[in-house]
């Protein structure tokens, strides 16, 4: 039996059951998440494999596992797909380097809804972005959501998905690209130049950035607020930011 459905809950791609998971994880297939219930045997392999392949693996108890697999046999792990495989940091430096252009990088800081997630893939792609960096963890992912909300830009725009966002920016930053995080306390981003190397932190959708990377951060900018409200949804924040770097670029060329 091909243990391999389409969760219309998850959005995703679903393989569950002991042998098929191993043979996807073998085969390369694309995977966003793992969830399993136990170590032992076979399942103690599942989770030796994702990780050596740097796939996220969540415990989940058998209601959740029912849940994600339709009600068909589990076995106690459920895979779901990504609509795109993850690219390196490196991968997503080379794009401005073959274009010949100074890089241009969106840096989420814990994005959580898919819907902000695929909203700023969507603008990424529009306004000529060369990537987008997420954390592994506490952060929404390339699952089908973030697919359909993107418009299909998930298809097009090179993700790095990492394990630690802090080093990923130091990396960035010893390759040159200047970080620019988005904050209350920055200064208006019309008055600060986007036109070298680029990386942009959007902040989470409750909290903002967090604390330890401000301070890897190495300018801070902000919008005007003027309303009662004083602060916009992530994604729409996120592309105006986008299209305030896209502007500058193309007046300057």
């Amino acid at each position: 039996m091909d243990n391999k459905n389409t969760n219309m809950e998850s959005g995703g791609d679903i393989i569950c059951g002991r042998n098929p998971v191993t043979e996807a994880l073998k085969s390369g297939a694309a995977i966003d998440t793992i969830y399993i219930d136990g170590n032992g045997g076979s399942l103690g392999l599942i989770r030796r494999l994702a990780r050596e392949k740097g796939i996220v693996v969540k415990d989940a108890q058998d209601k959740k596992l029912s849940q994600l697999s339709g009600g068909a046999s589990h076995q106690g792990v459920v895979a779901v797909g990504a609509c795109a495989e993850y690219v390196t940091v490196e991968e997503i430096l080379e794009v401005s380097a073959k274009k010949g252009t100074p890089p241009f990088i969106i840096i989420c800081d814990e994005i959580e809804d898919p819907h902000n997630l695929g909203a700023i893939i969507r603008t990424a792609e529009t306004s000529g972005a060369d990537g987008v960096i997420i954390p592994k963890r506490r952060s929404a992912s390339l699952n089908a959501t973030v697919h359909k909300t993107s418009a299909g830009a998930a298809s097009y725009v090179p993700v790095a998905r990492v394990s630690n966002l802090a080093s990923a920016i130091d990396e960035l930053k010893e390759r040159g690209v200047w970080i620019y995080g988005t904050d209350a306390s920055g200064s208006d981003y019309t008055s600060t130049d986007f036109t070298g190397s680029c990386g942009l932190v959007i902040g989470s959708e409750g909290f903002g950035i967090s604390r330890l990377i401000q301070k890897k951060c190495d300018f801070m900018v902000k919008l005007p607020m003027l309303g009662k409200i004083n602060s916009l949804n992530a994604s729409v924040a996120a592309g105006i930011f986008m299209y305030e770097v896209l502007r500058q670029r193309s007046t300057k060329g």
